[in-house]
């Protein structure tokens, strides 16, 4: 730990000096506030020791200025017995501590030791901040896609907004991330991200849970409980599924949304609340609204900005981006050099329509690096079967919820089984043209159709 010490007294430098320097701290003196200054803005000091009564400039200056340089710097106040309130009025201000003078060598090396633990403290929050940052930020969501692309704009114009959102695709496809993406670009990102599971309870244990409840609100409830908006105040709240929610919880909600305000279950009294809402669906919540099975004026509420995902199977082209960033992170996480795919491998996830999205390519891939010998490669052996083998009776393509018209089914599959033969041989369309028994002309005719880009 590097201290800066700073009195107009010599003897008192000299001491403090001799003492930081045995006990292993690197020490540097300075006799006035202007040479303390000016050696905190040229190199940083952990902890800085600074005299309140200082010739040239008053110690609180001194700390207003350090503290405004480095804000989490710990400065512990020397001062006399005399100038206690001056200490007092230093430690509201940001300083650490004070010790009195004459002072005693012991207290000063316990104040040290405990303003050197809570730089470190502070050091490793920012870290762990910056790591949590990175781990839910778009750094997680990877991609390359136009797709994708979009997404990621949509989150890093709508993060810093309070503005609802609703994130739509299909399951697995990374819903959760790109809400703790929008939370983590947003002003709350250092206050609560709570996530509710919808789909999983019944409406009466949803709306304890959501709003809290008062004591004997019903059977089993024996004290006063905060719900999760309480304790996202603040922060974000996302709802997983929210296609789910009954429509008389629907209608507390919409209220939450208008008012910022609810009740606890069993009272009557409001609970003011400033929590953004995040939802999330893999349904289409326009066809619930219009069977009367979701409001129409909560869906307008909370689609003020629509973030759409799309499916894995839609952006093959950052299958080769995911499968990369899922061996790296799970050959990390078990200690084991991995390195790579083989070849068949890589193609054999290209070909796979993916109807678990992005989670089932990252399930897929964590096996194998499990099962991969140190050093090695993924191979066809290591993938799962359903990777491998379609399930019986699936169709080539698949057929949206919503339906599709034949002639876009049909290019569908066209575009799949040119794809399919363009990766097999390498991009090089005379090959493929001989797989498919067709004229290299006739192939290259439809590719431009069917726009097929890669």
């Amino acid at each position: 730990m590097r201290v800066l010490v700073v009195d107009d007294e010599e003897v008192i430098r000299d001491v403090l000096g001799t003492l930081l320097t045995r006990e292993g701290y690197e020490v540097t003196a300075a006799a006035s506030a202007s040479e303390a200054t000016s050696l905190f803005e040229s190199d940083p000091y952990d902890v800085v020791l600074l005299d309140l009564m200082l010739p040239d400039k008053p110690g609180l200056e001194v700390l207003r200025e350090i503290r405004q340089r480095d804000p989490d710097a710990v400065v512990v106040i020397v001062t006399a017995y005399s100038s206690i309130e001056g200490a007092i009025e230093a430690m509201r201000q940001g300083a650490f501590h004070y010790i009195p003078k004459p002072f005693q060598n012991e207290e000063v090396l316990l104040t040290l030791r405990k303003g050197s633990e809570a730089r470190r403290l502070t050091e490793e929050n920012r870290r762990l901040r910056e790591e949590l940052s990175q781990r839910f930020g778009l750094g997680r969501i990877v991609g390359k896609s136009n797709g994708m692309r979009k997404v990621f704009e949509l989150v890093r114009l709508a993060g810093p907004s309070r503005s609802t959102i609703l994130v739509e695709g299909e399951s697995g496809t990374g819903k959760e991330l790109v809400a703790r993406a929008i939370h983590t670009h947003s002003p709350r990102s250092h206050m609560p991200f709570v996530t509710v599971n919808s789909g999983s309870m019944p409406t009466d244990l949803l709306e304890s849970n959501l709003f809290g409840h008062v004591r004997g609100a019903f059977t089993g409830a024996v004290a006063n409980k905060k719900g999760l908006f309480e304790v996202a105040d603040g922060g974000s709240i996302f709802f997983d599924e929210i296609g789910t929610i009954s429509l008389e919880t629907q209608a507390k909600l919409l209220r939450v949304i208008q008012e910022k305000e609810f009740m606890r279950v069993g009272s009557v009294d409001t609970q003011k609340v400033d929590t953004r809402i995040i939802a999330a669906t893999n349904v289409d919540l326009k066809k619930m609204v219009a069977e009367g099975r979701f409001r129409d004026d909560l869906f307008y509420r909370l689609c003020v900005i629509t973030i759409a995902i799309p499916p894995l199977r839609e952006r093959r082209e950052d299958i080769p981006l995911l499968a990369e960033h899922f061996i790296k992170l799970y050959a990390s996480e078990n200690s084991k050099p991995i390195g790579g795919l083989e070849p068949e491998a890589f193609r054999a996830l290209l070909d796979h329509d993916w109807p678990g999205n992005v989670r089932e390519l990252e399930n897929s891939l964590e096996r194998a690096v499990v099962l991969c010998p140190a050093g090695g490669k993924v191979g066809l052996d290591l993938l799962p079967e359903t990777v491998l083998q379609p399930e019986k009776g699936e169709l080539p393509v698949r057929l949206p919820e919503n339906g599709a018209t034949y002639k876009q089914m049909v290019e569908e599959y066209e575009r799949r089984l040119i794809r399919t033969a363009l990766r097999r041989t390498g991009g090089v369309q005379k090959r493929a043209a001989e797989l498919l028994k067709i004229k290299p002309t006739t192939l290259h005719e439809i590719i431009k159709r069917l726009e097929i880009r890669e």
